[in-house]
């Protein structure tokens, strides 16, 4: 089968011969043919100059209108192609990471635009955001089979981004019927609800970061604030903290944290508080040896930036002021929308406000199963910022 040509617009070809990995809908020649052509649809991409530019993925009805697959404009983009990307992908995993508990593949980083996949031991969950990768999905799944062999295969297909791709909102079980997986980090269990749970179930991009706190909980007071199921609060239980507090508006988070804790037991050291952090934290009384402060992203949207920005600053000024006399603050950013500098300038300018001397530690950003791609400084959307006050 012939794969249908697009071209972009004379001059708008500029950030595709850079490598850029999307094409915006104002780039492309929008011709009755092009407008037609099937959301998902695979296409080979040529300038108004005739340059070739590979295999994309195409939606006439997104504003990111098409995403590369391949450079190459011959690739036959099928079943074959799918399970040698997300071989590669796992092959990188498994030097990485003796346990299978990673993300998998994390979209254009990776090769596959649009696509995410987090895998628990025989567990994986899988995002597919974009028009094309919701057509794949059945080659996805067969290359799953064949190189992780999962009992479990579940699309968590409810991100909010996949409605600027005209896609329904929806959670479907494509392979097993557990609704059940367990995190395994920091040798503690987490219990993962792959039906209710945050995204697929578990943050792996803080890893790094959730080892860094608890090494430095031995004997400390612990404040965990928007602790989903306690991945920074009990690590650091689990190496030795006095006594750890979990905030968190969600009930449901919260049991499944403690679940976590009887796990490893540590619960006797271990209080759940169930509350707005942002409204909760100033009424909390005393001071805490370690607070953690990550969000969820205060920016949907880039008009939601200097609001964002703003409500970081407030956030690390009133987690500041639960830190004790030498203790750490660490806060978290997912909103890719927010840059690395803008964000640390917020934090910064936040947490002076409560007129202490403190020191930078550290500052970082996902783990390595969440690569970069050098041209979408999106992709660094995990900003964090670890303080002293000495």
């Amino acid at each position: 089968m012939s794969i249908p040509l697009i071209r972009l617009m004379p001059g708008r070809d500029k950030r595709a011969k850079a490598g850029h990995p999307w094409v915006f809908s104002n780039e492309v020649a929008m011709t009755p043919e092009t407008k037609a052509l099937p959301p998902g649809a695979v296409v080979r991409l040529e300038g108004d100059d005739g340059v070739k530019h590979g295999v994309w993925h195409f939606n006439p009805h997104s504003l990111i209108a098409a995403r590369v697959l391949d450079r190459d404009p011959g690739m036959v983009v099928g079943e074959g192609w799918f399970r040698a990307r997300i071989a590669a992908a796992l092959a990188l995993r498994q030097r990485m990471f003796a346990a299978p508990f990673y993300r998998l593949v994390h979209a254009e980083a990776d090769g596959l635009p649009g696509l995410v996949i987090d895998r628990y031991g025989d567990t994986v969950v899988l995002q597919a955001n974009t028009a094309g990768m919701e057509a794949a999905t059945p080659w996805i799944v067969a290359a799953l089979h064949e190189l992780v062999r999962p009992e479990t295969i579940v699309a968590r297909n409810d991100s909010g981004v996949r409605a600027l791709e005209m896609l329904p909102l929806e959670t479907v079980r494509l392979h097993g019927d557990a609704s059940r997986a367990w995190a395994e980090e920091g040798g503690l269990r987490f219990p993962i609800d792959l039906d209710a749970g945050q995204k697929t179930g578990w943050f792996h991009d803080q890893r790094e970061h959730r080892a860094r706190i608890a090494s430095l909980a031995q004997g400390a007071t612990v404040l965990d604030a928007f602790c989903h199921t306690g991945g920074f609060g009990l690590q650091a239980a689990a190496r030795g903290a006095a006594s750890v507090t979990l905030l968190d508006a969600s009930q449901h988070a919260l049991d499944l944290a403690m679940e976590a804790a009887a796990d490893a037991g540590v619960a006797e050291r271990v209080t759940p508080r169930r509350a707005d952090a942002m409204e909760d934290l100033p009424r909390i009384e005393g001071h805490f040896d370690i607070v953690i402060v990550d969000p969820p992203a205060f920016a949907k949207a880039r008009k939601d930036n200097p609001a964002a920005l703003r409500a970081y600053g407030k956030l690390a000024r009133i987690a500041a002021e639960r830190v004790a006399k030498g203790g750490f603050l660490f806060i978290a950013s997912c909103s890719h929308h927010v840059a690395p500098g803008e964000f640390a300038d917020a934090v910064l300018w936040g947490a002076l406000r409560v007129k202490r001397d403190a020191r930078i530690l550290h500052q970082g950003g996902a783990g390595p199963d969440h690569p970069l791609h050098p041209a979408l400084p999106e992709s660094a959307y995990l900003k964090a910022v670890l303080l002293q006050f000495p």
